[in-house]
């Protein structure tokens, strides 16, 4: 079996030695699910980043896909996020197996992703992703095991252990800025709903003549933070544009207007996840990785 490169490193560098159990485990899987799902395994999707993703075909001959992982919390609180969406506004789950790290789920025809509507037309590709938050958010239950954003902003703490208190190669002003902004959205948030927590363009998929969500990490929180992710991607692309800070605002201006969000916790909220992000790829041992996210998170910063 071969598996890519980024594919190997990705999930020795983010999983250890539960990353080498599943690559030495992954063809014994593939056939306890194929044989569990009844499913026909068709040749694996390329560009694999953290998961084993393949096209398979059903008993009645329809399309599916099957994506294996390691089994941790975020493939968790993705499978509750799906079943939560039964569908709306994102890919429908088939079957999951979370102890096993296991999804089934439909396949979306054609199936492109949303990235190339942004080099043609960014604020088409924006108003498709602020479609696909309304289809989304809904109330978030009462009881429910998915990630929340005082969760993933508890992980920014590791970042000063890691460097005995200090910010090590990260910009002090801009860890300072986060750890404060974390706290003070947290404390003064709205309603929580269930966010898809990584909607960009790679993760939108066109259906027919719709455009679906793929991916959701499932995290809740206010309305706002989901902005984040929107506006860092296509990773590196705002950073290419003459006027990086200009798009920023723009898109920003487009979902408030859109969905009635306040610009401000927008913004905020995108400072702080940026620094986060960046911390994240220096964590899973790729130091260079998260530097556009530092500069996007500067210039969130300085539209004040």
């Amino acid at each position: 079996m071969y598996l890519s490169p980024t594919l190997l490193r990705n999930i020795r560098n983010a999983f250890g030695d539960a990353g080498e159990l599943f690559l030495r485990e992954l063809p014994h899987r593939l056939e306890i699910y194929a044989q569990r799902w009844a499913l026909a395994l068709l040749p694996p999707f390329p560009n694999l980043s953290y998961n084993y993703v393949t096209p398979v075909l059903l008993r009645d001959g329809r399309e599916a896909v099957l994506k294996l992982g390691v089994p941790h919390r975020e493939a968790r609180s993705e499978m509750e996020a799906l079943a939560f969406y039964g569908g709306s506004g994102c890919v429908q789950m088939l079957a999951a197996d979370p102890d096993g790290g296991a999804l089934l789920l439909e396949r979306l025809r054609p199936g492109a992703t949303l990235r190339a509507q942004v080099y043609d037309n960014d604020m088409q590709a924006t108003a498709v992703l602020a479609n696909v938050m309304e289809a989304l958010w809904r109330p978030a239950p009462t009881t429910h095991a998915m990630l929340t954003i005082d969760v993933w902003a508890a992980e920014l703490a590791e970042l000063r252990h890691t460097f005995a208190g200090g910010t090590g190669p990260f910009p002090a002003h801009l860890v300072d800025i986060a750890e404060h902004l974390y706290g003070e959205l947290l404390a003064s948030s709205t309603a929580p709903v269930v966010l898809h927590g990584d909607l960009h363009h790679d993760n939108v998929l066109a259906a027919g003549e719709r455009w679906l969500a793929i991916d959701p990490k499932g995290v809740v929180g206010e309305r706002e933070f989901e902005a984040y992710a929107l506006l860092r991607n296509p990773l590196g692309w705002p950073l290419t544009q003459p006027e990086p800070a200009r798009i920023l605002r723009r898109r920003i201006d487009q979902l408030a207007d859109r969905l009635a969000l306040d610009r401000q916790r927008m913004r905020l909220w995108s400072v702080a996840q940026c620094v986060l992000s960046a911390w994240w790829d220096y964590n899973e041992r790729d130091p260079t990785a998260g530097q556009d996210d530092l500069q996007i998170a500067a210039l969130l910063w300085e539209l004040r």
